[in-house]
């Protein structure tokens, strides 16, 4: 019996899945030309430094007082430069502002915008959170702002930050078949993150880091004003209820969000890139999209 060799067609899909698993984990920078064992090198033990011999010392000719081997500059001869390397790196007011000071500037700047695309102008220019300047490009929002319904999830993945907006890759389109599941897509729909900019490595954003971003996410919810907004996931969900419990708890559980002038539901279900881990979990993602449906009919 011969074992069974995979056709071409089969190694480039898992080499293409293997390649997916790595960008999903936030290794999509090579450090390298070249690759290496680090797994030999770890074995191989490290050489031993040898002590340089050091000359006999010279004794001296003269009575005379020897000179301090120090480099002193000549009389009247200016101090060398300091090194430009010396100075510390800073981004903006990032490096310094303390995490409720800079919410509280986020406050009174998202205040001051009257249109989404004022918002996103504003947010662009906002320098109090160090994820700006890990990130590739901002991403605001994507779909249409008319929409009664607005879906609201995490963080930017890698093929967002590359991009630009939210739900690009694996999870996005599995979000666009859920939505086409039920009758939507993104010209029915208004997409945006509780966190505009990549965390580094698709790490979870920082609770300092979401409570910096959240006024501008409430001013968002503002001004698209939608009848019914769907969290993906915990951290949207715990953001705009309150809630501490997990997202399997809170899920197909619909919460009162205030607005100015209203009140609307707020519909908590789970995050693609979690039913992507978890595909047995779909069931209950259905069920979700389900109450959804029937929310945007007016028949719950």
């Amino acid at each position: 019996m011969t074992d069974h060799m995979p056709s071409p067609s089969d190694a480039q899909a898992d080499l293409i899945a293997y390649l997916d698993f790595h960008v999903e984990a936030g290794a999509d920078a090579a450090l390298d030309e070249h690759p290496h064992d680090r797994f030999s090198e770890a074995d191989t033990p490290a050489p031993t430094l040898r002590a340089p011999r050091r000359a006999p010392p010279r004794i001296a000719e003269s009575s005379a007082t020897p000179v301090a081997n120090t480099l002193v500059p000549p009389p009247g001869s200016a101090p060398p430069p300091a090194s430009s390397s010396a100075a510390p790196r800073t981004f903006g007011r990032a490096a310094s502002a303390q995490p409720d000071e800079a919410a509280s500037d986020a406050r009174a700047r998202a205040r001051q915008a009257k249109s989404l695309d004022e918002l996103e102008r504003i947010l662009a220019d906002f320098d109090a959170c160090p994820l700006r300047f890990t990130a590739k490009n901002l991403v605001f929002a994507d779909g249409n702002p008319e929409a009664r319904v607005m879906f609201l999830g995490e963080a930017p993945g890698a093929d967002e930050d590359r991009i630009g907006k939210p739900f690009m890759g694996r999870s996005g389109q599995l979000l666009d078949k859920m939505m086409k599941a039920i009758g939507l897509d993104r010209t029915s729909a208004y997409i945006g993150n509780i966190v505009p900019w990549r965390p580094p490595g698709n790490r979870n954003p920082t609770p300092q880091e979401v409570a910096v971003c959240r006024p501008f996410v409430e001013r968002q919810i503002e001004l698209v004003d939608p009848d019914i907004i769907v969290c993906l996931g915990a951290p949207a969900t715990q953001t705009l209820t309150g809630s501490k419990d997990g997202i399997l708890r809170t899920r197909g559980r619909l919460f009162p969000y205030k607005l100015p002038n209203r009140e609307v539901k707020l519909l908590a279900t789970l995050h693609p890139a979690f039913l992507l881990r978890q595909p047995v979990q779909k069931r209950l993602a259905w069920r979700d999209f389900r109450a959804l449906r029937a929310l945007i009919d007016g028949k719950a």
